[in-house]
Parts: C-alpha cells; structure tokens; sequence
C-alpha cells in the first residue's frame, strides 16, 4: 500500500462518515477509528481528535497526526553505532536479496567474518543489480532483512562488530 492508496482510503472513509476501519493486506494491517461525534450539542468548545490511527510497516515511511494520548515511556534501544558496531545502509531504494540468485546460499549469515569490500547482499532497482560491500572488516551480528523485502534509502542492512 502506498501513500496514495491509504489518501483515497481516508478521503472515502471521511465522505461515508465511516467510524471504523481495518484492513489486513501482505504482512500489513491498517486499522482507522474515528472519534465518535458527541450527542451533546453544548456551546462548550471541543477538542479536536486525530482522525487516524494506523499501524504501518515502517518500509512505507508515512508521517500521522501524533497521538493525544502519550505513549508510555519506554527505554530506547541503543543503536548499533552506540554499541560499537558498523550499521551497513542501503545506498538506494529497491528490493533487497541476501543471495545471488534463489538457488545459491546467502552471501553472509550471522556470525561470518567479512572484510572491507567483500558483498554482503544485492538491492534491485529499477531492474538493476547493485552489490553492496562491507565498509568495515569485522563478524556480522545482525541481517536486518529477509530476501525479497524493499528497503528505503539509509535503511539499514546488516551490523558488523569491527575487528
């Protein structure tokens, strides 16, 4: 589901006066509630309540209205440069592959010592095969993505924990 898909959604829903909606598509569901409208038709002011509220893969990078209720306090993951680590970025936008074709095994797996150059996956875009190396010599920790998955630009890829 792109941008475009969920505006003609919202638009529809809104021209309806639809006050609820989910929808489950490809690994993706997208619920939306309205606020219920008031019955008491007072002069006192209302406040004005978010129309959405979506759970969205993060692949689709769509910006919502913030939420009026605060999420409860969590304790931020560190990040992978925080611990140490080299956080491989995807350069492009496209489709990421861990191996050379469907039949071959993956090019790096968990655990694996790799050094500066070496291919660690494939992104295709625009029906183009980018290899993307390793910028630092060290054993990958982490795969970010499973082959197939699209990924966005400085997404990351893989975490390697540098020699």
């Amino acid at each position: 589901m792109d941008l475009r898909e969920l505006k003609e959604i919202l638009q529809i829903l809104e021209e309806k006066e639809i006050t609820e909606f989910e929808l489950e598509e490809e690994g993706m569901k997208l619920r939306i509630r309205k606020a219920a409208a008031s019955s008491n038709h007072s002069a006192a002011p209302t406040t004005p309540v978010p129309l959405v509220h979506a759970v969205i893969p993060s692949a689709l990078n769509v910006a919502l209205p913030p939420s009026p209720v605060p999420a409860p306090a969590a304790a931020a993951a560190p990040t992978a440069e925080e611990l140490g680590l080299v956080a491989v970025k995807s350069p492009i936008v496209g489709t990421f592959y861990r191996a050379p074709d469907p039949g071959s095994p993956p090019f790096v797996n968990v655990g694996d010592r790799v050094r500066v150059g070496q291919v660690l996956c494939i992104i295709e875009a625009m029906k183009l095969m980018n290899e993307i190396e390793a910028e630092a010599a060290g054993e990958i920790v982490k795969v970010h993505h499973e082959s197939g998955q699209p990924v966005q630009y400085g997404e990351p890829l893989f975490d390697i924990r540098p020699d």
